[in-house]
């Protein structure tokens, strides 16, 4: 009966941390979808909101740490029941990190409110965002299932997120040595890019922490990267 006691105690506590991470999940994507609508549409008080909301975040993800660190020193975990807890501790850090990509974009949505973002360079990072958001909704999903098959066709995608991104690094890169007026504002939004691409960065290493967790096993090969922008040149090309 004891015995029975402990283990569905223990239970809890990994439902606990699946449901946290759920809920981590859910307002880190609000927080980085909502912070490229704030930025497109010059909407100050819903980026203030995203900044506010990182307070929320970084507090579920020291909680998820915490209870893990309890439990672990109480249950004293072994094989796959070790793994789930600590892939709940490295998904909630990357979903921390996922908020602090979305408050950083959302602060430079009052830089560049007086200039607006031009309307092809919208489209290109409304298009960045939907890859970047599919992929981490994506991977909750999966996250749910435990499904090794599923996280590691995410993994395969993300390349698709780098070669948007590289397109548009041209993009900015243009503008600016098309006209100088613009290279203020073209800075910020190359910075809020590379939030968006980093997004779908860390929503690839909640698939590979997935992978890990369902098999103990690491995905093999080198995750697929098209990010070129490294390689463009003062001509853009």
């Amino acid at each position: 009966m004891a015995t029975s006691h402990i283990v569905s105690a223990f239970d809890e506590e990994l439902k606990f941390l699946t449901r946290r991470i759920s809920e981590m999940g859910g307002l880190a994507e609000q927080m980085a979808g909502d912070s490229v609508r704030a930025l497109i549409s010059a909407d100050t008080a819903l980026a203030q909101k995203v900044i506010s909301d990182d307070v929320i975040l970084d507090a579920a993800e020291r909680e998820i740490g915490e209870k893990a660190i309890v439990t672990i020193a109480k249950r004293q975990p072994m094989a796959s029941d070790l793994r789930e807890i600590m892939g709940a501790i490295r998904i909630a850090g990357d979903l921390e990190r996922v908020g602090d990509l979305g408050k950083n974009t959302a602060k430079r949505v009052v830089a560049v409110r007086d200039t607006g973002v031009p309307r092809s360079l919208a489209r290109g990072l409304e298009h960045l965002c939907e890859l970047a958001m599919n992929q981490l909704t994506d991977v909750l999903d999966v996250y749910a299932t435990r499904s090794a098959e599923k996280a590691n066709a995410i993994r395969e995608r993300d390349d698709e997120i780098d070669s948007v991104y590289t397109s548009l690094f041209r993009e900015l890169l243009t503008y600016m040595m098309e006209d100088p007026r613009t290279i203020t504002t073209c800075t910020h939004l190359l910075f809020c890019a590379k939030n968006i691409e980093r997004i779908g960065d860390h929503a690839t290493n909640i698939a590979e922490t997935i992978f890990y967790i369902a098999t103990g096993a690491q995905p093999e090969g080198e995750r697929p990267k098209e990010d070129l922008s490294t390689s463009v040149g003062a001509t853009g090309k």
